[in-house]
């Protein structure tokens, strides 16, 4: 699986105006990460506001983004939810044939137990497709631990990898000590990228990473190298705007960044909304510093 490595970016969804889906920013967005050195896309994750998107909005964007990639990078889909048989039945039902993996967050909400969370996975997993587990308890409720991680890994070998968001760092480092050599760990939360790739993850799924491509991926890459020093140099530059982008939520921050740099228009689909004009604007001199 070593193709999905490096950076990987949560693609925003772009919206006009109206907020209908703006598919020329789209389109944009893409080229702006393919020629900037992300290693792979992410379609309809949260960060795209999947959760208000339509059935048909959500099948457009996904044949927007697999035309105007061409073939160019690796694709993910995001495809989960709280309801087990109908998560099963997307992945059944969905043309994945131009996408590598798909990303499935676990369970949010009904907060399962830890073997409410295996027997998700196992049921997903019975599917055959090439799973990537997401853990994002500060959205979904519930800490998928690193035991059950381990357990999942060893007994599914298509549950490729997890996308480790957990609430502590030593979470992330008991997986990638104890996992299976077949299955790969990337980090979850834009701030540990650098640390978690150094122990011996494979890169990041990323919000930052789509606004900077080129250094987030080039930190990326230095990680592999074993060139710290180097890495931590790009880290720290851009460690205070990874913060920023996040203190009122995802997307906003993210498409402030975007929108300054003339790739989107700054707009999000209720209940989000854009980020406060006191943040925009500290948002912005932080990348002038950049």
């Amino acid at each position: 699986m070593s193709n999905l490595k490096g950076l990987g970016v949560a693609l925003v969804t772009p919206f006009n105006e109206d907020l209908s889906v703006d598919f020329d920013s789209l389109t944009k967005l893409v080229d702006y990460n393919i020629q900037n050195g992300t290693n792979y896309l992410v379609v309809l994750g949260t960060t795209a506001e999947a959760a208000t998107l339509s059935k048909e909005e959500k099948s457009q964007v996904i044949n927007h983004i697999i035309k105007a990639n061409n073939g160019r990078l690796p694709l993910v889909l995001g495809i989960g939810g709280n309801d087990t048989m109908e998560v099963k039945k997307q992945l059944e039902e969905a043309d994945l044939s131009a996408f590598e993996a798909i990303l499935s967050v676990s369970p949010y909400y009904n907060r399962p137990n830890q073997e409410g969370l295996y027997q998700h996975y196992k049921v997903l997993a019975g599917t055959g497709k090439k799973i990537i587990i997401y853990n994002v308890p500060s959205r979904t409720g519930q800490n998928v631990e690193a035991a059950t991680t381990l357990r999942l890994a060893n007994d599914f070998p298509n549950l490729i990898m997890i996308k480790e968001a957990g609430p502590n760092i030593a979470q992330y480092f008991d997986i990638l000590r104890q996992k299976p050599a077949n299955f790969s760990l990337v980090s979850g939360d834009d701030e540990y990228t650098l640390p978690v790739t150094l122990a011996g993850g494979d890169g990041v799924i990323s919000v930052i990473g789509q606004g900077y491509p080129k250094e987030f991926s080039t930190m990326v890459q230095l990680a592999f190298d074993g060139k710290v020093k180097e890495a931590y140099e790009i880290h720290n530059k851009l460690v205070e705007i990874t913060r920023m982008i996040f203190a009122e939520g995802n997307p906003a921050g993210i498409k402030t960044i975007l929108a300054e740099k003339g790739i989107l228009k700054n707009y999000l689909r209720l209940p989000l909304v854009a980020a406060s004009s006191g943040l925009q604007d500290k948002i912005k001199a932080e990348m002038k510093k950049i």
